[in-house]
Formats: structure tokens, C-alpha cells, sequence
């Protein structure tokens, strides 16, 4: 499930404090000026405007922007006077924050009753495994035992994803190998 999030409509740029006061001072020029980029390349997007926070500045635009206008703002952005460009970060759309529930493993796997299944040991093996390339943990892994009773376990995963769900939906029923147990998404 993902969890709602800022509008797709947005670029988002890292930069440090300094660069976002001095980017800032000339925004409006900035619009015009990557619109200007935006149409000579045949984009679809124009920006609409750029506001700030602590950490990045926004450009949000009309559109949902593709990779191609991602490069075409940040060339722009790595030309300009005004800014250290060496502070910059990639650019990146928004993420919101997806959960997985991972069914089908014993609370204690080795059939060791005093060692129960750690995040540390899920975590490690999620890294290895290739159904979870170009997956970032959000969080922490939660476990827990499925009942009091039961020697089952689920396990939670919040990752980062786009907001449109793309990598949760990839991993939704997939199965993965647990030592000698499968899991399933």
C-alpha cells in the first residue's frame, strides 16, 4: 500500500541552505528561463513555479515529468552562475512510502526455540537477493509472530517508492528464499 504523498508534479533538487537562498533570489528568471530549455528540447512540461524548504528546492510543473526533462532541468540547473553546482544532488520525482508483508517463515527458522528471526538476518538477505534490486529501505523491518501460539511469522517492509506504487506492484506475490523456506510478498 502506498501511503499518499507531495504531487507527482514536482522536481525535487538536494541542495545545501546557501544554494537554496541564492537559487531562490532569482527564481522567477529560473522559470522562464527553464521553460525556455524545457520547449527548444519539445517537452510536454513547463514549470508552473519553484518554492523551497529546508533542505531542496521544488520546481513543480504542469506535467508528470519524464527522465529526459530531469536531465534537461539539471543541465540547466549545472550551467548556472549564481549557485556552488558541486552541492547539487541528483534530481529526483517525489517518493512516498510503500509497505510490504512478507508471509511464510518461521518466528525460529533454525529450529533453535531460543533464536528467533532478527530484521538484521531478513534485511541482510532481502540486499542479496535480485527481486529487490533498486529497492530502498524506508525503515526498519518489523517482525512478529503471527499468534501467541502459532510459529509463524509476518514480516513488515516500508520502502520508498514512487508514488504510483510501481515497485510494490513488482514485488506483490513474488517468492523468495528464506534458508530453506520460501516467502512470500
Amino acid at each position: 500500500m502506498t501511503i499518499k504523498g507531495p504531487s507527482r508534479k514536482q522536481v525535487i533538487i538536494p541542495i545545501s541552505s546557501d544554494n537554496i537562498s541564492k537559487f531562490m533570489k532569482n527564481s522567477s528568471l529560473y522559470v522562464n528561463s527553464i521553460n525556455r530549455v524545457l520547449k527548444n528540447a519539445k517537452s510536454e512540461i513547463l514549470v508552473n513555479f519553484i518554492r523551497s524548504n529546508v533542505s531542496s528546492v521544488t520546481v513543480v510543473t504542469n506535467k508528470v515529468a519524464v527522465q529526459s526533462d530531469l536531465y534537461i532541468i539539471e543541465n540547466y540547473i549545472k550551467k548556472t552562475d549564481d549557485i556552488d553546482t558541486t552541492n547539487i544532488d541528483i534530481l529526483r520525482l517525489p517518493q512516498s512510502k510503500s509497505y510490504l508483508k512478507i508471509i511464510g517463515i518461521p518466528y525460529f527458522p533454525h529450529d533453535n526455540l531460543n533464536e528467533h528471526l532478527t530484521s538484521n538476518k531478513v534485511e541482510d538477505i532481502i540486499k542479496q537477493n535480485q527481486i529487490f534490486n533498486n529497492v530502498i529501505l524506508a525503515l526498519k523491518l518489523q517482525i512478529i509472530k503471527v499468534s501467541p501460539k502459532s510459529d509463524m511469522s509476518i514480516i513488515w517492509v516500508d520502502i520508498w517508492d514512487a508514488q504510483s506504487g510501481s515497485k510494490t506492484k513488482g514485488l506483490i506475490n513474488r517468492c523468495f528464499n528464506i534458508g530453506r523456506y520460501i516467502a512470500t510478498i
